[in-house]
């Protein structure tokens, strides 16, 4: 794989970089006008293929928070075409790494020392690169490390990324006034957290310590002597990542093995900790030869609020769904519905969030539920295909829900995606064993 030398970190060559990309976006636009003429049924095919791979290859040189969301995006299967997810998927762990000579300039930046001269053995060529930081290997009296390492450039532009992709995103949510300030806001702090690696040594050993007694689970240990805010090390986790290890295990009772530790993970944190690991997807966990789950990477976690938990876990109930009194207080304190809506906006909203909410919490309502089901599944590609061709909701204020839906619902679209993946059963109430 081709590695890169520098990265873009001033705000005008990133904009530059992801005008270049529009240029490319808008060439692709004119052939496809040419080619629908001839060939209407394949030239949308090769739109989004070729609009996909630009858009990758522009985002994959910027790295950082404009790759990451990218990843976010391959995360929604129901929201993109194919090709996008695809090809964005890649983000998660397989995008160009940093060339060696600028991973020692980092190393000599924050140790003052060459990776060699800090440990026994050190690989030069990263094992592993993402959209944030790439892993290398590395030895230390015997014990096998892994380092992760930050882009240079990355933690500094996020604001200005995000003012870029600020227009872009109201523009695709109908998000209207300052009121949508918010969501950004709160997409800059978490992007900012996950780029300080001393917090995230700091979650990662509270996190290993509060849920060390969920069976078939396991976390590295980390070292904070081989640790700063842009460097990360922690004990070298052998195993699969996890979307590699579904494509070849045939073993049902092994997928519902790991699937159940997922499962328990996550809703043990979230009814427990009242804290979550919000960026469940494939690359932050890999399966052991044992089928035992391996958590390896806790730079974004999301806190749970008092005020936000207790609504949204409410309306996971089937009865107060139905229950219209419930459902319209809950929808208010959650801000679906807000005071100022009108007659027509208070019907409409009430009306699609009530079927949204029917859809979502099949699983808490199930004793035990089979996330294999391609009924519930196709039903949510459905629902979202309904609702993304609305005229009428293009027309209305699109500011709907509290800030802590961005990260909580997306731990759990996360989560359900990768147990569909799994092709899992899952026991609904097993973690309250570990409470």
């Amino acid at each position: 794989m081709n590695t890169i030398d520098s990265i873009p970190t001033g705000k005008i060559s990133r904009a530059a970089k992801l005008v270049k990309t529009g240029v490319k976006v808008g060439g692709n636009y004119l052939k496809y006008y040419g080619e629908k003429i001839v060939s209407p049924d394949t030239a949308k095919e090769h739109l989004n293929e070729s609009n996909a791979e630009d858009i990758y290859d522009g985002l994959k040189s910027l790295k950082g928070s404009a790759l990451k969301a990218a990843q976010m995006l391959s995360m929604e299967k129901n929201l993109l075409p194919n090709a996008y997810v695809e090809k964005f998927s890649l983000s998660q762990f397989s995008v160009p790494p940093l060339s060696a000579p600028l991973v020692i300039k980092t190393f000599k930046k924050y140790f003052g020392k060459r990776p060699d001269e800090l440990f026994d053995e050190f690989t030069s060529n990263s094992v592993n690169a993402a959209s944030i930081g790439q892993v290398h290997r590395a030895v230390k009296n015997g014990k096998k490390l892994a380092v992760k390492i930050q882009y240079p450039g990355v933690a500094e532009s996020i604001s200005s990324d995000l003012a870029i992709v600020k227009p872009i995103a109201v523009r695709m949510f109908n998000l209207q006034g300052a009121d949508s300030d918010k969501y950004f806001k709160e997409v800059e702090i978490k992007l900012k957290e996950e780029t300080d690696y001393q917090l995230e040594l700091k979650q990662s050993k509270e996190i290993s310590n509060a849920c060390s007694a969920i069976p078939n689970l396991k976390f590295p240990a980390y070292y904070a002597e081989f640790s700063t805010d842009r460097i990360l090390t922690m004990d070298w986790m052998d195993g699969v990542h996890l979307s590699e290890w579904t494509k070849t295990n045939s073993s049902q009772e092994a997928a519902d093995k790991v699937g159940q530790t997922l499962w328990d993970f996550y809703l043990f944190q979230i009814h427990q900790l009242r804290k979550v690991h919000a960026d469940p997807h494939p690359g932050n966990f890999l399966i052991s030869e044992n089928d035992e789950l391996i958590a390896i990477d806790f730079g974004c976690m999301k806190e749970i609020p008092d005020d936000f938990y207790e609504p949204y876990f409410e309306l996971a109930k089937a009865e107060n769904i139905s229950n219209p009194e419930k459902l319209q207080r809950g929808l208010m304190e959650l801000e679906i519905l807000r005071s100022d809506d009108s007659p027509e906006e208070q019907k409409y909203f009430t009306k699609l969030f009530s079927e949204m909410l029917g859809l979502f919490s099949k699983p808490f309502n199930s004793e035990v539920f089979d996330f294999s089901d391609k009924e519930f599944f196709g039903a949510i590609a459905a629902l979202g295909e309904k609702y993304a061709k609305s005229t009428e909701l293009r027309k209305m204020n699109g500011n709907r829900g509290s800030k802590h839906f961005l990260y909580i619902n997306r731990t759990f679209f996360g989560l359900y995606n990768l147990l569909h993946e799994l092709k899992a059963k899952v026991e609904i109430n097993s973690f309250q064993k570990f409470m």
